[in-house]
């Protein structure tokens, strides 16, 4: 797929120029002025969280929808925009979130860089590899802080399941996505959200990458059941990892409420269950996840944009890993065949 990103990677440098050259780029203020692109329910999740911060506050919040984004914005007392050009040039900022739609991702991320900005980038990062590749490039060449909201890397319960594991590598692994369409008009559109696996599995691929390992190759079949010019509606896929470990993933979005989200392992005496909010040990023991995982992963890069010592565990470029496995199962799917992936 075609990058959507424009061909020239500096074609919108003057963005920002004359809100840099009034010194209002980056602020020196002990208060981190944060922009917001998007007005949806995620960046509504973040907005919460980073108003709670004492050294945060929302400077702007842009959308295409300008109703969306007053509404958004007069919640955190912040200046609304119709477009995320006109958050950028209104300068001010010392970092911003991207939080838009799969279809949505390139032109952001890219004019956020042209004013050299810490970056949050809310997953899935594209719909397709290049335009994720070319952020990444110019993230790394500007030494920019970055992030990605893959925020299972800071549930409390993955810690745990890391320490269980110690010593003991997996040797089967089973993932599941089993939910329902959710409530927005572009997601069962493939071209606009990328398919389920892209969506929303990636958070399990993401998991699986930090108990088990690199994905070498996988095989996706999806269900005949798809309806034309929709994305499939059940999919099932075999995965090689790099060390020798089996594993499955099975999403469905046929159900009418969210049935089974999560990852288990398998080790040498020893079963995990991991979902979002608990971790279940041989079948027997609960262990409750804290529920601040979603704060962390906000406080973290705020304090990585800070200049502070960040725990920030899922950077643009590690995040690019787990999109690569994504696509690769997306495009298994489509192609009907295996496909490897480099370790």
């Amino acid at each position: 797929m075609r990058s959507r990103l424009l061909p020239d990677l500096y074609a919108f440098e003057p963005l920002c120029l004359a809100a840099s050259r009034r010194g209002i780029c980056r602020n020196v203020s002990p208060i981190t002025r944060v922009g917001i692109i998007g007005a949806g329910n995620v960046a509504a999740r973040h907005a919460d969280v980073l108003s709670g911060f004492p050294d945060v506050t929302i400077a702007g919040i842009a959308d295409t929808d300008p109703h969306r984004a007053e509404a958004l914005a007069s919640r955190h007392d912040a200046t609304a925009y119709g477009g995320h050009a006109d958050l950028l040039s209104a300068g001010g900022l010392d970092a911003v979130y991207v939080c838009v739609p799969p279809f949505a991702h390139g032109n952001p991320e890219h004019d956020v860089l042209s004013c050299n900005l810490p970056i949050f980038v809310e997953k899935p990062l594209s719909l397709d590899l290049q335009t994720a590749e070319i952020i990444a490039s110019e993230i790394e060449r500007r030494s920019l802080p970055s992030a990605v909201g893959h925020h299972w890397r800071y549930l409390d319960i993955v810690e745990q399941a890391r320490d269980l594991l110690a010593e003991r590598p997996v040797r089967l692994a089973l993932g599941h996505w089993l939910d329902k369409v959710p409530p927005v008009a572009w997601w069962l559109n493939p071209s606009m959200s990328g398919g389920q696996i892209v969506e929303q599995a990636v958070h399990v691929l993401d998991l699986a990458r930090v108990l088990v390992g690199e994905v070498t190759m996988v095989h996706a079949v999806p269900a005949d059941n798809k309806i034309d010019g929709e994305v499939d509606r059940a999919t099932a896929a075999v995965l090689r990892f790099a060390d020798g470990a089996a594993g499955l993933l099975a999403t469905s979005c046929l159900l009418t409420q969210k049935h089974r989200v999560g990852l288990e392992v398998c080790a040498e005496g020893l079963a995990l269950e991991l979902s979002e909010t608990r971790l279940l040990v041989d079948g027997q023991r609960v262990i409750e996840d804290d529920g601040l995982a979603k704060t962390r992963v906000d406080r973290e890069f705020i304090n990585a944009v800070q200049g502070k010592d960040a725990d920030v565990r899922v950077p643009y470029g590690e995040a690019l890993r787990t999109h690569r496995l994504a696509l690769a199962l997306a495009r298994s799917a489509a192609e009907g065949r295996p496909v490897t992936l480099d370790e």
